[in-house]
């Protein structure tokens, strides 16, 4: 699940990065404004990244997702990006969690 979820954020980072310069031109937020929120975003992308085995992980992974469909309040492609990003998180966490399943269970027929 790790590798699935850390590749879903990780796309999510440059695309709050894209967001983020759009933002800036096309709203009337401040530069700063646009870039505490989407810095703390990307930030938070990364670190999410190396946490993702540790409980709350993926919660806090879907309340991102949440957010950044609300992005589209600023930006309005970001409500279709984020959509399509939220259905990204839930196939790398439901797929991701077969795969360890399936994994799990070689391993056990190997020993």
């Amino acid at each position: 699940m790790r590798t699935l979820c850390a590749s879903t954020l990780i796309g999510e980072f440059m695309v709050i990065g894209f967001a983020g310069l759009v933002a800036m031109n096309t709203s009337d937020l401040s530069t700063g404004t646009v870039w505490t929120v989407s810095g703390i975003a990307m930030l938070l992308c990364l670190l999410l990244c190396g946490v993702l085995t540790r409980p709350g992980a993926v919660q806090v992974g879907w309340a991102l997702q949440g957010a950044l469909v609300l992005s589209g309040f600023v930006v309005p492609t970001m409500f279709f990006l984020g959509a399509v990003f939220g259905g990204l998180w839930w196939a790398s966490v439901h797929f991701g969690r077969k795969i360890d399943e399936a994994k799990a269970r070689f391993a056990a027929m190997g020993s």
